[in-house]
């Protein structure tokens, strides 16, 4: 490998574009900063029951979610894997445990300080790996030069908030988030093409931020669990509850992974802008799950000071909305999807009210509901006329016959 070599923009029409070693490693930082931000979010529940609490989960959850997407795309659009890009992942990664530790102070103390250094600390890590783009690749060059302007300017800005009075902190970090989140239209007018990136590629890095986030559930469920035989409390509720997780969870998995996604980006690189964003909802959904599976056990017990419906709620709402939300990014790419528009909308609901049954069927019994509605959703997606549909991951890699070249899209980048 050699130490330094030109970033240039990647081929868009590459075949078998899948996720390199050093992606996955990077993936696999966001682990600790999602596992501590949903612990922390969970408790804080059990011990006040104080919803407001989840304006502190999707601030945090935003900064590691633009953190690790930015990367993403930027890993999509150039070809590059020289010392010098592995040093500056290694710095963005940094970030990203900084930012992971400090979750605590911003949930108990409102002390943002460790968080946005850490969040700091993974830009530079990202600016360092984009200003080679500048020099190196004279088509792309206008818009790499532009998204250094933006993120620069946005990083100081964020270091400036933390000075500002604490009742002007919430309308400073809503400020910044639509800065940010405009940069990327913005820079991408600097080029008639924008920046390319392989739908496959992109296709297959978000199924895997899934995947993790369905690890982060499956760790929160068991450590409640591991908590409750810790304290000699099993029972039945405690059993019924393991497998309703676990069947929760498997059916969030096939509902997600049954949708072509690499394919369908392909046709509709123009609308991959609202597809990207629309997975923040998709991401932090799931991440709310794994708290709402912590809370369902902690119920189960030990006394807390959620409500039966609050309980319940915090499971089953992220569920609908993670439904809804899947159902809207794929309906955004304008293609059919594996179950009926119906059979998603009427499990949304059902599931959103299922929580009205925890003060007389328990947390856990709704949990139970949830569950088997779930099931009915993978039903109705395997056998839609009678053919088995299974979810895969070859949609992820690109045949070795391109098809008709759409490097000409317009590709508004993330």
């Amino acid at each position: 490998m050699p130490a330094l070599r030109p970033m240039r923009a990647r081929d868009v029409d590459e075949a078998h574009r899948g996720s390199t070693p050093l992606e996955a490693l990077f993936d696999l930082t966001f682990v600790v900063a999602i596992s501590l931000l949903v612990a922390q979010f969970a408790e804080t529940i059990v011990e006040d029951g104080n919803l407001l609490h989840l304006l502190s989960f999707f601030a945090v959850f935003y900064l590691i979610w633009w953190a690790w997407t930015q990367s993403v795309w930027l890993a999509s659009a150039y070809d590059t894997d020289d010392v010098l890009y592995r040093i500056a992942t290694m710095v963005q990664m940094a970030g990203v445990l900084v930012l992971a530790a400090g979750v605590p102070a911003a949930f108990n103390d409102r002390d943002w300080l460790p968080v946005t250094i850490g969040y700091v600390i993974s830009r530079i890590g990202l600016l360092t790996a984009i200003v080679r783009a500048i020099r190196d690749d004279t088509e792309t060059g206008p818009i790499a030069r532009r998204y250094v302007l933006g993120i620069g300017v946005v990083m100081a800005l964020w270091l400036l908030r933390l000075l500002l009075p604490h009742e002007l902190l919430t309308a400073g970090f809503v400020l910044l988030v639509v800065i940010e989140m405009a940069i990327p239209a913005w820079a991408d007018r600097a080029a008639p093409a924008g920046i390319r990136f392989h739908a496959h590629h992109i296709a297959e890095r978000h199924g895997l931020f899934s995947l993790i986030l369905l690890g982060e559930c499956v760790l929160a469920s068991a450590t409640a669990v591991r908590d409750a035989l810790t304290l000699a409390q099993v029972s039945g509720e405690l059993v019924i509850s393991g497998v309703s997780s676990l069947v929760i969870l498997f059916s969030l998995w096939w509902i997600y992974f049954s949708e072509p996604t690499g394919e369908r980006l392909e046709r509709s690189r123009h609308r991959s802008f609202f597809w990207a964003y629309g997975h923040y909802i998709v991401f932090v959904a799931l991440g709310l799950v794994g708290a709402g599976l912590d809370i369902a056990v902690d119920t189960v017990v030990e006394p807390v000071e959620a409500t039966p419906i609050l309980g319940a709620g915090m499971l089953a709402w992220p569920v609908a909305v993670f439904l809804l939300a899947n159902w809207t990014i794929h309906v955004i790419l304008h293609t059919p999807l594996a179950a009926p528009h119906w059979v998603t909308w009427s499990a949304s609901i059902l599931i959103a009210l299922s929580p009205l049954s925890a003060p007389f069927a328990s947390v856990i019994g709704a949990e139970v509901i949830v569950a088997v509605i779930l099931v009915a959703v993978v039903v109705a997606i395997v056998v839609p006329d009678g053919r088995p549909r299974l979810p895969s991951w070859r949609f992820f890699v690109r045949s070795s016959d391109p098809g008709p070249s759409t490097a000409g899209d317009a590709s508004p980048q993330r």
